[in-house]
């Protein structure tokens, strides 16, 4: 997609908020700007360039903290996601623009209100909540670009650390979005739109790295969220009002 100048701006600037995000929680690129890039790209360029931005930040937080990754406790979460991520490119790549984004933006709501509830039951711990994780996160990232909360909502159940899950969040950041990527191709944007989501991703890195020294961690979550939560009303609005 052709955009200007000021259009890149704002782009890089949305892009740099949810790297700080990401960078600081492990998890949230795409909850707190994904539905601002879908109104700004459209569904299909703005799910793919949120994929694309999440699996770097993803990528770049993972570089001090792989160590920290319990790998055995990933691969059925990974495993799972790689089998539902093609299921959620086939539904996105079919569904009209208004029914995407109102389907995008129920998504987002939903998983933003889950999470704040802290949802808890037995069907999310063990190696089966680790498949229905996965497979959920899978489809919901390939679809939607917003595969964190299945993630989290079966670190919260299983009783991980704040320090466990945002290394391990990182770990599958990485691949669910490879994945992702890997199914539905790079977005079609211009340079200039390119050079401002390299530019925000690089510093809402330094951003999220510095805030997670200073902020306390459930306010910032909490704000987090509730910027989702608005993000996807607005999403869903805007696709019940072009139907």
């Amino acid at each position: 997609m052709e955009v200007g100048w000021g259009a890149a701006l704002l782009l890089g600037l949305l892009v740099l908020l949810g790297s700080s995000v990401q960078r600081l929680a492990g998890i949230g690129f795409a909850l707190v700007c994904g539905p601002a890039l879908v109104l700004l790209l459209g569904p299909g360029d703005g799910v793919t360039l949120s994929n694309c931005a999440a699996g770097v930040i993803s990528a770049i937080g993972l570089a001090g903290s792989w160590r920290q990754v319990r790998l055995a406790r990933m691969l059925p979460l990974i495993g799972a996601a790689a089998c539902t991520v093609p299921v959620g490119a086939w539904v996105a790549g079919r569904v009209p623009s208004p029914a995407l984004l109102i389907g995008i933006g129920l998504l987002v709501s939903a998983a933003a209100l889950l999470v704040i509830r802290g949802i808890r039951a037995a069907s999310l711990r063990g190696t089966r909540g680790a498949l229905a994780a996965g497979a959920a996160s899978g489809f919901m990232n390939s679809a939607a670009g917003v595969g964190g909360p299945a993630v989290s909502l079966y670190a919260v159940n299983t009783g991980w650390t704040t320090r466990e899950f945002v290394p391990n969040a990182q770990f599958y950041g990485v691949a669910v979005n490879v994945f992702s990527i890997a199914a539905k191709g790079l977005p079609h944007l211009a340079a200039p739109a390119w050079a401002t989501t390299a530019a925000g991703i690089l510093v809402g890195a330094g951003v999220g790295r510095m805030l997670s020294e200073r902020v306390a961690e459930r306010p910032a979550r909490l704000v987090v969220l509730a910027l989702a939560l608005a993000g996807g009303l607005v999403t869903l609005g805007k696709g019940l009002w072009e139907l």
